[in-house]
């Protein structure tokens, strides 16, 4: 018996991807499929509206932070008890870490788990030449399975007409339907991209809404019938994330709409090592956990709220007694934000932050930095010992001032080279880059034992 696993790909970024994706998972979930979401590449905020449209935690395939064996356990775990499994792509199918190959790409993601393809083509204002787009696609890898495409922002049925003729003679795949234009299915966006949908409250109409449309002018059972495959290959024996059924210790980790960017093979790594899981939100006034003997800030939007966090006096000091009393600490980003002293908005206003990082970090109109990061730790650096190094990514657009030296936790390596990174106090360790625990899981592990050897002399 096979199973159901299609890649919504793009021929760029902008093409309108992630509007078609849980349109299509909202339609399917009306007629009653269990759909399961996947995200191509590091992006943490669509996945959170799959994950609200279907129910289900969407979860994060990237082939360049995490081995293939990975990726493919990743997306079985992930997809064990859906009808149909559905992954967005990043950027276009083709774009990915290197420009001379396929790394890293939502093109290598659909081969290494074997899925089939639906290219969404942006037709505005073209008809035939829709078919030379395609067709480009389908011969730059003979590896790909390009099995259809869907037509968005067609100006009428009469012009989706032209492009699928088009298309269907000159590439040999089906056009399965098509989106009109249509201002009114734009998701917010600002600067790290769409607004996340925790922030949007109930989206319940607007996802039955965009269903709606989809079901009227896509071809759902088509669709059904091209994302069959085979049951994929690989993955990793025995598997990396055994939940343990007697935990070793508590991890408390900050969850709200200032926090919320967390990778969920992460947090399910972290229980597989004995971890405990305790959610509280700093932004609703919660302190870190009385009983916690570990503590994960996140990355999100401390920006957006910086006025309600820098008013949680109680919060900001439970934090720093939890981090004064050596609990181990990771902080990802904006969990990094919200340890400093201050944090100045881009009207020039300054709040305060926890105050055990010395320093200010200043908000900019402009990026500060985007890519992958190998990461490898510093001396004393409990998360990666001894020169152990992991994966992740960076991107943000604050810039961290401070005029005490702090020791570096890390040294990252990008595309412009290397520099040392973050900042470890005691066992703190802070930094802007984001980590993926599957490109290297022994970090799950060391965290757990730094907390048990804490215990011992607590």
């Amino acid at each position: 018996m096979g199973e159901r696993r299609i890649v919504i790909a793009g021929t760029g970024s902008g093409v309108g991807k992630t509007t078609l994706t849980i349109g299509l998972m909202s339609a399917l979930q009306s007629r009653g499929y269990t759909v399961q979401g996947f995200k191509c590449g590091p992006d943490y905020i669509d996945p959170t509206y799959h994950s609200a449209v279907t129910g289900r935690t969407s979860r994060n395939l990237d082939s360049w932070m995490m081995k293939d064996e990975a990726v493919k356990e990743i997306a079985r775990r992930g997809s064990a008890g859906a009808d149909i499994s559905i992954i967005e792509g990043v950027m276009g199918f083709y774009d990915g870490k290197d420009p001379r190959s396929n790394a890293g790409s939502t093109a290598e993601i659909s081969v290494i788990t074997q899925s089939p393809v639906l290219l969404v083509v942006n037709c505005a204002s073209m008809a035939r030449s829709a078919a030379a787009i395609v067709k480009g696609f389908q011969s730059l890898s003979e590896e790909v399975n390009i099995a259809g495409a869907i037509a968005n922002r067609v100006g009428s049925k009469g012009h989706y007409k032209l492009v699928k003729t088009a298309i269907e003679q000159e590439c040999g795949v089906p056009v399965i339907g098509y989106l009109e234009r249509n201002d009114d299915l734009n998701i917010p966006e600002r600067h790290l991209g769409l607004i996340p949908s925790i922030e949007r409250g109930d989206l319940d109409s607007f996802f039955e809404k965009l269903g709606t449309l989809i079901e009227q002018t896509i071809d759902l059972d088509r669709l059904m019938e091209l994302a069959e495959t085979s049951v994929m290959d690989g993955g990793i024996e025995p598997s990396i994330f055994q939940k343990r059924e007697n935990p070793l210790i508590k991890l408390a980790v900050a969850k709200d709409a200032a926090f919320n960017f967390y990778y969920q093979e992460n947090l399910e790594l972290l229980e597989s090592y004995g971890a405990k899981l305790q959610f509280f939100s700093p932004l609703n006034g919660e302190k870190v956990p009385a009983d916690a003997e570990a503590l994960y800030l996140g990355g999100g939007f401390p920006e957006e709220f910086a006025k309600e966090l820098a008013g949680n006096k109680e919060v900001k000091q439970s934090v720093k007694e939890a981090i004064a009393a050596g609990l181990p600490t990771l902080a990802e980003c904006g969990g990094f934000m919200y340890l400093t002293e201050e944090l100045q908005t881009t009207d020039g206003k300054c709040h305060p932050m926890a105050g055990i990082i010395p320093g200010t970090v200043v908000m900019q109109n402009k990026r500060a930095a985007l890519g992958y990061r190998e990461i490898t730790g510093k001396p004393g650096n409990f998360l990666l010992e001894d020169g152990q190094t992991a994966k992740g990514h960076e991107f943000h657009y604050s810039t961290y001032h401070s005029d005490q030296d702090v020791p570096y936790a890390y040294k990252t390596k990008g595309m412009r080279g290397s520099k040392d990174e973050g900042c470890m106090m005691g066992n703190l360790i802070a930094g802007y880059t984001h980590f993926h625990f599957a490109s290297f899981p022994q970090m799950a592990q060391n965290w757990i034992k730094q907390c048990l050897e804490r215990k011992q002399y607590v």
